[in-house]
């Protein structure tokens, strides 16, 4: 694997780094597409990605600092330690933040966001892979284990390739949701929703081919986590489908596509 593209002595191109701008680039041309697409203002695509790249930093550097039971500015400062789920949720604060400041409506616009968690996790873990941090799984001697000597976290063993296999679920569920989105954005919520069950479902199930510590019997703490994602979008799903679809935030652009322009009347003349 090849963890640094190209070294410029103490700067240089990380594949990690390199992966991790394609996924934020990558959701703002998506996410500023359905912005057009549902009549919003498209403009924010750009701020809504910057403040959840920002807050997903923060608040991942938060969650690697908590797990190691200390908090120290040089934890906070290191390019190491992003833990996925702590990126979420600060990711979340950050866009959330913006959408509510920004002029469109605040489920629906969040509901666009949605899928682009999946598209760029997905991303990510190609850097994952590239990098060789230390996701990877198990010893295994199927036909597609790889090792990682020259990772930041090497390994001479084969083990499972386990940023493949969630870089390929990842984009399967991306895949999935996008073609259905159309159907689910009637009741606003109900996308955003469907995006915290499938990363639940994806982590849940990459757990079992991570070396991850596990603290609640046989499950780890990214599969409590991804429990928790998963009952919060079902709950979130329920909850949007028990609004009438107009006050859920169907947007006015969409009516106003199905709608005759009202005939002009025509004026006497003296």
């Amino acid at each position: 694997m090849y963890p640094t593209i190209i070294d410029f002595g103490p700067v240089g191109i990380h594949s990690y780094g390199l992966m991790l701008a394609t996924s934020f680039i990558t959701a703002v041309f998506v996410i500023q597409y359905d912005l057009k697409r549902r009549g919003f203002v498209p403009d924010v695509a750009a701020t809504i990605v910057m403040a959840g790249a920002i807050g997903g930093i923060i608040g991942a550097k938060i969650y690697a600092a908590l797990l190691d039971g200390r908090i120290t500015l040089t934890e906070l400062v290191s390019t190491s330690g992003l833990v996925w789920y702590g990126g979420l949720i600060g990711g979340c604060l950050g866009v959330l933040i913006v959408v509510v400041r920004s002029p469109n409506p605040t489920l629906a616009t969040i509901d666009i966001v949605g899928p682009t968690l999946l598209l760029g996790y997905g991303i990510g873990r190609i850097g994952c892979l590239l990098a060789g941090d230390g996701d990877y799984g198990p010893p295994s001697d199927l036909p597609w284990a790889m090792a990682f000597p020259n990772g930041t976290d090497p390994t001479d063993v084969p083990v499972h390739p386990t940023p493949i296999y969630e870089t390929l679920i990842s984009f399967i569920f991306f895949g999935i949701l996008w073609s259905q989105r159309r159907k689910l954005e009637i009741n606003s919520g109900t996308v955003f929703g469907m995006s915290l069950i499938l990363l639940g479902v994806e982590r849940f199930i990459a757990e079992f081919w991570r070396v991850t510590p596990e603290v609640l019997g046989w499950m780890t703490a990214a599969q409590l986590i991804s429990i928790g994602a998963f009952i919060i979008g079902v709950v979130l799903i329920f909850w949007a489908r028990s609004r009438p679809p107009i006050a859920a935030g169907v947007e006015i652009a969409e009516a106003a596509e199905t709608s005759e322009p009202a005939p002009r009347k025509r004026r006497r003349r003296r």
